[in-house]
């Protein structure tokens, strides 16, 4: 429904998608997804509930695979190698593309242990590289001043703002190329969203970011490209100040605009 040449038009994408088809069962959930997204910028994915804004997402980590009756067909190319090849190591791909959930979801155990624990899984256990790693992915998260003298207390006691920022840097600690997040701040209140989109702004710089998100506003202010699906096709695709100020369909200004969704 799109123009595949516009969508290819990213340069050098970190992730393509051609022709991405994904079923649950019989039912068609992703229709011939075509698109790039680039490196080191914020992506955010927009449309109404059900269009398939997540189960995209999910693809790109290979999320999907843990759900029954899933197939996909097409291409998903990150650095250009097939990640839905089936000799590929999915927890490999796994480090190279967190996720960040709609619900904070830290681990039952210290601030500390939450950030390290993907490199102890990686076999890394050395003190003073965990120290490090700790401390370098809170003050990358935009959290360290406010957890530095209690990393050893439990994960819970943090707010739910506090909480999803522990997720980030818990992504981040593993050093991947790509963070997912899918309606990170639905949950959270006006202050906590705020910071979790400074924070993302900050974070484009070192890597690259994809987005799931309802709000409008949201979406504006924080991505660099935005794409709107709709029953799962990919109806439009671009950078995100031609999107809402300029949208080519009508389907899309509709959405945008509120008229529809």
């Amino acid at each position: 429904m799109t123009d595949d040449k516009a969508i290819l038009a990213v340069a050098d994408p970190v992730v393509g998608l051609v022709n991405l088809r994904l079923f649950y069962g019989h039912s068609e959930a992703l229709h011939g997804l075509t698109m790039g997204f680039p490196a080191k910028q914020v992506t955010a994915l927009i449309g109404p509930s059900g269009c398939g804004k997540s189960t995209l997402l999910r693809c790109l980590n290979r999320m999907n695979d843990l759900i029954d009756g899933v197939r996909v067909t097409g291409s998903i190319l990150l650095d250009g190698q097939e990640i839905n090849d089936p000799l590929l190591d999915v927890i490999e791909l796994r480090r190279r593309v967190g996720m960040v959930f709609q619900k904070s979801n830290p681990f039952p155990k210290s601030v500390y242990e939450n950030v390290v624990y993907g490199l102890r899984i990686g076999g890394i256990n050395e003190r003073q590289t965990l120290d490090e790693t700790a401390e370098k992915s809170l003050v990358a998260a935009s959290l360290w001043d406010e957890v530095k003298d209690r990393l050893h207390t439990s994960a819970f006691s943090l707010s739910g703002g506090q909480m999803q920022r522990l997720c980030i840097a818990r992504a981040i600690a593993v050093n991947p190329e790509i963070i997912l997040m899918d309606e990170p701040c639905s949950a959270l209140d006006p202050r906590s969203t705020a910071k979790i989109e400074d924070l993302m702004v900050t974070l484009r710089k070192d890597y690259t970011i994809i987005i799931v998100t309802h709000n409008m506003q949201q979406a504006g202010r924080v991505s660099d490209r935005t794409a709107f699906l709709f029953e799962g096709h990919l109806i439009e695709y671009g950078e995100t100040r031609n999107i809402f100020t300029n949208p080519v369909r009508k389907q899309t200004e509709d959405y945008i605009t509120g008229r529809f969704g």
